[in-house]
C-alpha cells in the first residue's frame, strides 16, 4: 500500500488526532494535503475542529474533576495557569473563545477554566464555535500556503510523497520546538 493510499484512507483521522494532541502543525499539514487533493478540504476542516473540540473538552473535564490531583496542582504553579485565570476573570467569554489562538496558553487554559466556576454548558458552546473557527482558519491557511508554495516553486511542484516529507518535516520541527520550550520551562 502506498503512502498516498494511507493518507487518503487515514488522513482525516490523523488530522483529528493531531489537532487535539499537537495542534496547528498537523492542521496546516491537513490543509496542504487538501491542496494536493489527498484530503477533502471540508473534511480536513471538520476533522481539525472536532479534534480540537474533543481535546479541549477533555482538558476542561480533567481540570473540573481532578482539581486537587497533583497533576493539576503542578499545572497551577505555572505562570501560564495564573495568566489564564487572570484573563478569564476579566474577559470570560472572549478568553474561552480565544485561548486556542494564544501561544503558550492552548493546553493549560481549558484545565484552568475547568478549575473555575464556569458552567460546563457555557464552555461547551463557546468551545464548539471557537474550535470550528480555529479548524477552518488553520486548515485554510495550510491550503493557501500550498498554493503559495506551488506558485513560488514555479515549474517544480512537489507531488505525492514529497508533500508527505514536507508535512513530516513541519511536524518534526513543530514538535522539536515544543519540546525545547517545555524543557526550558522545566528548568526555570
Amino acid at each position: 500500500m502506498s503512502i498516498e493510499t494511507l493518507i487518503a484512507e487515514y488522513g482525516l483521522a490523523a488530522v483529528f488526532l493531531g489537532a487535539g494532541i499537537e495542534g496547528e502543525t498537523m492542521v496546516l499539514a491537513g490543509g496542504l494535503f487538501a491542496h494536493e487533493g489527498m484530503l477533502s478540504l471540508p473534511g480536513a476542516m471538520i476533522a481539525a475542529a472536532c479534534g480540537s473540540f474533543v481535546a479541549d473538552q477533555l482538558f476542561f473535564a480533567a481540570g473540573r474533576r481532578f482539581r486537587s490531583h497533583r497533576w493539576v496542582q503542578r499545572a497551577q504553579k505555572k505562570p501560564a495557569f495564573a495568566k489564564a485565570l487572570t484573563t478569564l476573570e476579566r474577559y470570560p467569554v472572549g478568553f474561552i473563545f480565544a485561548f486556542r489562538f494564544l501561544y503558550g496558553l492552548r493546553t493549560v487554559s481549558p484545565i484552568a477554566i475547568g478549575t473555575t466556576h464556569v458552567r460546563t454548558r457555557q464552555f461547551l458552546w463557546i468551545n464548539a464555535v471557537a474550535a470550528a473557527v480555529w479548524g477552518a482558519l488553520f486548515t485554510s491557511l495550510g491550503y493557501v500556503f500550498g498554493t503559495g508554495i506551488a506558485e513560488l516553486l514555479g515549474r517544480y511542484r512537489p507531488h505525492g510523497r514529497q508533500w508527505l516529507w514536507v508535512a513530516g518535516a513541519a511536524v518534526l520541527l513543530g514538535g522539536g520546538f515544543a519540546a525545547f520550550r517545555w524543557w526550558r520551562s522545566r528548568r526555570a
